[in-house]
């Protein structure tokens, strides 16, 4: 009798141990299988959360495959104006040749010259597509082309220069389109993790990541149009990135890459994008004029 209070005392001991041990240990991560989508309240999806890879590795695959098919690689040929034949910029040939009767030699024909951007589509109904203005400048014609490779001529609808916007509608509107939803560039703080999604080089869709290095930097622009009040980010940015959109880690759009500094046209970690707030009113105007 004088051992069984202490077995008792033991035994609670060693039951409130356990207890404590299992309300410590770490909930399972869900593997990619197991993450998706969420339905929220009004039907749609909810962005998704960074996922755990079975082992315990974080992956940003199941984002990214609600996000990327929304991004599209758009190729601009533009046409070069006919050229007056080099040697009629010398006054004293031309002289010669109106001296001497000859026919001045004919002009130099211009060609057609190709170019290549990002752009992401914002409304799947209408298929409205946002790029930069830059992108599709004195474009005779425009393309684009969807993540699952089909390929469509695309009508510019307007430009906001100001914010360097551009939208593009394709008409008919293509069966299976989806979009990006856009978030509040205004809550952005330096530090915040950021996705840049484009078509660098005309390689193809690319995504690079980083962070929001600097916020509202001024001056920055090409195409002798300086932008101001942009995102700065060392997500990677290249020539042929220009109208793909900035994303954070909901997935949701709060950049438009437009413009990066290089001393050789390449990336070295300084890259910017006009936030998503500004874009999204310069694309209501442009589309409330049509």
């Amino acid at each position: 009798m004088i051992g069984y209070p202490r077995f008792l005392a033991q035994a609670i001991i060693l039951s409130a141990l356990a207890m404590l041990a299992i309300a410590c240990a770490p909930l399972p991560s869900r593997s990619v299988e197991e993450t998706g989508a969420r339905e929220d309240r009004a039907g749609g999806k909810e962005p998704l959360e960074v996922a755990m890879r079975r082992g315990g590795n974080p992956t940003l695959a199941p984002l990214l495959r609600q996000v990327t098919p929304a991004v599209v690689n758009i190729a601009v040929e533009t046409k070069i104006a006919l050229k007056d034949h080099p040697f009629l910029s010398d006054p004293n040939f031309r002289r010669f040749l109106e001296t001497m009767e000859i026919p001045f030699p004919e002009s130099i024909e211009g060609g057609r010259q190709q170019s290549v951007g990002s752009g992401l589509i914002v409304d799947a109904s209408q298929g409205y597509v946002l790029t930069n203005a830059h992108v599709i400048k004195n474009a005779s014609r425009i393309t684009v082309t969807l993540k699952d490779r089909r390929s469509f001529t695309a009508r510019l609808l307007g430009t906001d220069s100001a914010a360097d916007i551009a939208v593009l509608v394709l008409k008919p509107v293509p069966v299976g389109l989806s979009a990006l939803q856009f978030g509040d560039s205004d809550r952005l703080e330096v530090g915040d993790f950021v996705l840049a999604i484009g078509n660098p080089f005309g390689i193809g869709q690319t995504v690079t990541s980083g962070i929001v290095s600097a916020l509202g930097r001024e001056g920055v622009g090409g195409d002798g149009v300086g932008l101001g009040g942009l995102i700065q980010t060392d997500a990677s940015i290249n020539p042929g990135n220009s109208g793909g959109p900035l994303i954070d880690l909901d997935g949701r759009v709060v950049g438009i890459n437009t413009a990066l500094l290089g001393p050789t046209g390449g990336n070295v970690g300084i890259g910017f994008a006009t936030p998503a707030n500004r874009a999204l009113a310069a694309m209501r105007r442009v589309i409330s004029r049509h």
